[in-house]
């Protein structure tokens, strides 16, 4: 192991990823004969044994539906759920674990907001502001509701590093805006966006926000009151946890307010043929039955985290991103796309001559898992005039000897393709 190695691993955070490594099954294992280099986690993370054991100790020992059932295993069951959405309320500091609702994803959060908040307040020529660098889920749902209600979506640039410009986004944001949805963190360029600013913005004016916080999360520790945001929104499968499971923050008195998303059971108080009255956040959102075990294996991973020390956590990667970008940079033939002050997780880049595409098989080759595409950011790609790059994304059980595997499988791949 290196110095630098070293320095990242103990004496800085006092965080050791290859302790956390050895928590991960998955990561034990040996591809083409070689040590497994994981570096998607940006696209989902590994889970630990705490979240695998967690999901089967439900199924296999009080596995029912909740919230009805007066037996046993019922009850089980809804105290497992009800502690895991407790979990979740103080992984975010919410005021309250009636602002929690268990949804799928970041994306269904999303399409929550836009339907059951935004729809009903939309008139004809009324805006919508995101950013140039949002996942097609913070886009296209707008865009629905711009042919449906007649509104209108902003977008805010970004300077050639891969940052939110912050005068434009002042300029953005007027009399017709009536919500503020930006990513905390870009999925592909590893951007965090300046939060607090773009709050402090919107609140001038009174404009709600809703934070795509799906790749934030598993990166920055997080406090919802604190933020001052109206809503925020983030996946389990990214922050260690099951996938098909994800979490909507949202004040207590906009989740009040709005109208059901979806209907069916346990969002009701009462139903007749005469109409239906609807049960109160946040089971007004949660229709049909959930994904129990899901949110139960959710609660084990932010439990995880927290016995890991998500401030140890941010402080690692942090250090090793940085010596990620450095290292990548200096590969022969490599443009890096962005170059952000503050980044988290992620890098992405391209290598001249070489397809991103082929550049990914030859690293698994090497046992080395990367993602190329355009990481649905296709608007991102085009503002770089690219169609795909290369990226490359950190999780707390990565180190510096996957930077090191990293840089000398692009080394190979830049000899590949002649390139000095």
């Amino acid at each position: 192991m290196t110095e630098s190695a070293e320095k990242i691993q103990r004496p800085r955070t006092g965080f050791d990823p290859q302790q956390a490594r050895a928590d991960f099954p998955v990561l034990q294992r040996r591809l083409q004969g070689q040590r497994l280099v994981y570096l998607d986690s940006a696209a989902s993370a590994q889970k630990p044994h705490a979240v695998i054991d967690a999901e089967l100790d439900c199924y296999r020992g009080y596995y029912a539906n909740v919230h009805r059932g007066v037996h046993t295993l019922s009850q089980e069951s809804t105290s497992a759920f009800e502690q895991a959405r407790e979990q979740v309320r103080g992984f975010l500091n919410a005021a309250d674990a009636r602002e929690i609702v268990f949804v799928r994803g970041t994306t269904e959060a999303i399409n929550l907001v836009a339907h059951s908040f935004v729809a009903p307040r939309l008139q004809p020529g009324d805006e919508i502001v995101i950013s140039h660098l949002e996942h097609h889920s913070n886009i296209v749902p707008w865009q629905l509701l711009e042919q449906r209600c007649g509104a209108r979506l902003r977008v805010i640039p970004i300077t050639d590093a891969g940052e939110i410009d912050l005068d434009a986004a002042a300029a953005a944001l007027g009399e017709r805006t009536r919500l503020l949805s930006i990513g905390h963190v870009s999925n592909t360029l590893g951007t965090i966006n300046p939060i607090a600013e773009l709050v402090a913005l919107a609140r001038q004016r009174e404009i709600p926000i809703l934070v795509d916080g799906a790749q934030a999360a598993p990166h920055l520790p997080l406090d919802v009151q604190a933020l001052d945001v109206d809503f925020y929104a983030f996946s389990g499968h990214k922050v260690y946890g099951p996938s098909g499971i994800g979490v909507l923050y949202g004040r207590y008195a906009h989740l009040s307010e709005m109208v059901p998303y979806q209907g069916g059971g346990d969002m009701i108080r009462k139903v007749s043929f005469a109409g239906t009255e609807f049960a109160d956040p946040p089971a007004r959102f949660e229709a049909g039955t959930p994904h129990i075990a899901g949110a139960i294996g959710l609660g084990a991973a932010l439990r995880y985290l927290e016995v890991q020390g998500r401030e140890q956590i941010a402080a690692h990667e942090c250090a090793l991103i940085e010596e990620a970008v450095q290292a990548v940079a200096g590969v022969p033939g490599v443009r890096l796309i962005g170059t952000p002050k503050a980044r988290a997780g992620a890098l992405s880049f391209i290598m001249e001559g070489a397809h991103p595409h082929d550049i990914a098989m030859l690293l698994d080759e090497q046992a080395i898992a990367v993602r190329a595409g355009h990481h649905c950011t296709q608007p991102l790609m085009e503002r770089y005039g690219v169609t795909a790059t290369v990226r490359a994304s950190l999780g707390l059980y990565n180190d510096s000897d996957d930077v090191e595997a990293l840089v000398t499988g692009l080394r190979k791949v830049a000899g590949i393709f002649g390139l000095r």
